[in-house]
């Protein structure tokens, strides 16, 4: 087999929808026009598949202090955190963060991806387990693919799972690991969190939870599913990213552990990569001090979630049962899923498009996604425009979306599945 072999057949599907359509995956946007409005193929277009849940990219006070960061130090740090890259800005944020979740320690990362690849890579090593939900992003499943650890998936949101999947491991160990989301990106669930933390504590192990959809969303203070659920404090590590409701690049780690402080040496991927740009860093400060004073932009996030929602549903659209501001549209066959896009796309309306290998066959998912910056007029349209493309496609099927990544196999054996560790392509039906 050619080593060019996997990039042609990569090629050779997309030739089947290269028709002058949109291609999927391949979206170019021309201009923004405002934070939920866009260009693409030279035409005003509606964004609902962006993940400014706050509507906060374009806000004066993020915009001015970036500007304001770049004419002080520069375009970028040209270094690492470990060499030249920490600048009094990056500390300041460290604390800002620490301070908003209450807890004690606070490190951020170049990118939200980078923080899952430090913090599983920097705690994680031969002899320790690592217990992940099968629904987890494709960072997580990177970041144990670089430890020596054994890698354990259980099914997803069940405490019970995990629950047992803990109990066939020897007792009285604390190098296990358990990894999940509070608000899953493809079909826009949300963790049991407060059943996961009683499963962690009753069997000694420490667990990561990555708030990257659901920071500034949920809780009273917007800290994520970890605070709205009241567990917030019995957490070890929270992760989250900077580039959804912070409207910037970048992630973070805050914990109440002390030891956080080594992954400044330890975790390769933060040691070996260039430090967040000042202009973005300084921008991710204004969002959080705007996030903190202005609790009504997630009252306008839940209003426009609703409507949406009660809306796809009149019109017979089969979506997601949980409520929040991912909205997934359950679609099915791939072929019907890629024209129902390009329809929408084409009378000006933007969403997310799941298919193959990001999610099962016959799984696939239109994505949609809320912002507090969607007006009224703005839901009515789109809710217009999905009402003239459901005569493309009426009979809409509820197949549930599995979110299906490049994962580690397991063999059922009932609720007690046999974990085999080597990787495999998620579309095989031992995945399943």
């Amino acid at each position: 087999m050619d080593l060019l072999d996997k990039l042609r057949a990569v090629e050779k599907r997309c030739a089947t929808v290269a028709d002058g359509s949109a291609m999927p995956g391949l979206t170019v946007i021309d201009r923004v026009l405002g934070p939920c409005e866009v260009v693409v193929r030279g035409r005003p277009t509606l964004m609902f598949g962006s993940n400014n849940y706050l509507g906060l990219t374009l806000h004066p006070e993020v915009v001015e202090a970036a500007r304001r960061a770049v004419v002080e130090y520069g375009t970028g740090t040209t270094g690492s955190r470990t060499a030249n890259g920490t600048l009094a800005i990056h500390e300041e944020l460290e604390r800002d963060l620490a301070d908003w979740f209450g807890k004690r320690h606070a490190i951020i990362f170049s990118t939200g991806y980078q923080a899952n690849l430090s913090l599983i890579g920097g705690l994680c090593g031969a002899g320790d387990v690592i217990l992940i939900d099968r629904d987890s992003h494709a960072s997580i499943y990177d970041a144990t693919r670089q430890t020596a650890a054994q890698v354990i998936g259980f099914r997803h949101n069940s405490a019970a799972s995990l629950r047992k999947k803990l109990e066939r491991l020897p007792a009285g160990g604390r190098n296990r690991l358990v990894v999940v989301e509070g608000l899953y990106s493809i079909r826009g669930d949300v963790a049991p969190l407060r059943d996961i933390v009683d499963v962690c504590r009753a069997h000694g192990a420490y667990l990561l939870v990555d708030e990257a959809h659901s920071l500034g969303t949920y809780g009273h203070n917007g800290l994520g599913c970890a605070e709205d659920q009241g567990v917030l404090d019995q957490i070890d590590f929270v992760v989250g990213t900077f580039s959804k409701s912070l409207a910037g690049i970048g992630g973070v780690c805050v914990s109440d552990h002390a030891e956080l402080h080594a992954l400044h040496f330890l975790a390769r991927a933060y040691v070996f990569t260039a430090s967040g740009s000042p202009s973005n860093v300084a921008g991710v400060s204004a969002a959080v001090r705007i996030v903190r004073a202005h609790p009504e932009l997630r009252d306008r996030l839940w209003t426009n979630v609703r409507r949406l929602r009660k809306g796809l549903r009149e019109l017979g659209y089969v979506i997601g049962e949980t409520e929040s501001p991912i909205v997934p549209i359950l679609t099915g066959d791939e072929r019907r899923t890629i024209a129902l896009w390009q329809r929408l796309l084409a009378d000006g309306l933007y969403v997310n498009l799941i298919v193959p290998p990001g999610c099962q066959v016959d799984e696939c998912v239109l994505r949609a996604s809320c912002s507090a910056a969607h007006t009224p007029e703005q839901v009515t349209t789109a809710l217009d425009i999905f009402a003239r493309a459901s005569g493309l496609e009426p009979a809409l099927l509820p197949v549930p979306c599995r979110g299906a990544r490049q994962a580690f196999a397991e063999v059922h054996l009932g609720d007690d599945a046999q974990i085999v560790t080597q990787p495999i392509d998620a579309t095989d039906e031992s995945f399943r």
